[in-house]
């Protein structure tokens, strides 16, 4: 659905992507990682035909952006970090306008998006009265009203509280599976890609540095896995069945293995003489894993 091969794009004097080559299948759910100015928007402005590359090559649909940008902006939906709503109108106000831009006015579909976002009694009220939470909700149901293939999500939880947050990701996960929308996302608060991205990007210095799903991350990066374990385990030394620790609490235990496959053997040499509450792997959480490899790139 997606397909970027040595795209270059400078302002200026200044480069901002660098030799950028990735795909993107259809029906995957990406996370596009990387700091401020690492290029991330810039990448979603190209990919929707806003501006152009200085050289390489972008696909969309088997579109090129660069002449056929109107296309692919049919068919996607675009949320970024400025709402892009307008404050003197209302909730449904905009979402009318928007539909009559993308040709797909229908009342019923407005009030289910405002009912979903829970915007419902606030249709009526001027969004530049409303919430940057409020806002992030509308852009979404903005971005959903012509039911797009592709969306593209730049920091899209960002203003809400933890239940927006969660229902918001919920609502994606949905969306992937029920209608295989694909979906791009760019986001600091890695914690919440994990629940629903399928593979990364992770982009440093207009470069992608690094790609993949997952447990192949983890098979590269994590070489030592730090378990804690909450158990009365009680020993004179600093090692459990061979495995050292430290002690981080009268009843925690971080452990340092070489390996997943490790922690059974002992978790049952610590059953065997207390007990085990908890046991949680530190090491090969999404955030670990993001500065494990910009660790590893600017030290190469």
């Amino acid at each position: 659905m997606i397909h970027l091969e040595r795209v270059h794009k400078a302002f200026g004097e200044k480069e901002i992507l660098r030799n950028i080559s990735f795909s993107v299948p259809e029906g995957e759910v990406v996370g596009l990682l990387g700091p401020n100015g690492a290029g991330k928007t810039t990448l979603i402005r190209l990919m929707n035909g806003v501006i152009t590359p200085d050289s390489g090559s972008v696909r969309v649909f088997d579109l090129d952006p660069a002449s056929e940008g109107s296309d692919i902006r049919r068919r996607c939906g675009v949320v970024t970090e400025s709402a892009g709503l307008y404050p003197d109108m209302s909730a449904k106000e905009n979402l009318e306008f928007f539909a009559k831009l993308y040709d797909c006015e229908d009342p019923a579909r407005i009030a289910a998006l405002l009912e979903r976002f829970q915007l419902a009694e606030h249709g009526d009220k001027l969004v530049g009265a409303y919430s940057t939470g409020m806002k992030k909700r509308l852009a979404i149901a903005k971005a959903m009203l012509h039911e797009p293939e592709l969306l593209f999500l730049d920091e899209p939880t960002n203003g809400l509280d933890p239940e927006g947050i969660r229902d918001m990701i919920g609502f994606l996960k949905q969306l992937n599976k029920e209608q295989g929308t694909t979906i791009l996302i760019c986001s600091h608060v890695l914690y919440q890609l994990e629940e629903v991205c399928s593979t990364y990007l992770f982009l440093e210095q207009g470069l992608i540095i690094e790609q993949g799903a997952l447990p192949a991350l983890e098979e590269k990066y994590a070489n030592t896995v730090r378990l804690e374990v909450e158990t009365g385990y009680m020993t004179e030394g600093n090692t459990a069945a061979g495995y050292p620790f430290e002690r981080i609490s009268a009843d925690r235990l971080l452990f340092s293995l070489p390996s997943k496959r490790d922690i059974p053997a002992l978790l049952r040499h610590l059953l065997q003489h207390s007990w085990v509450y908890s046991s949680t792997i530190l090491s090969r959480d999404l955030e670990s894993l993001y500065f494990e490899v910009r660790r590893r790139f600017h030290e190469s």
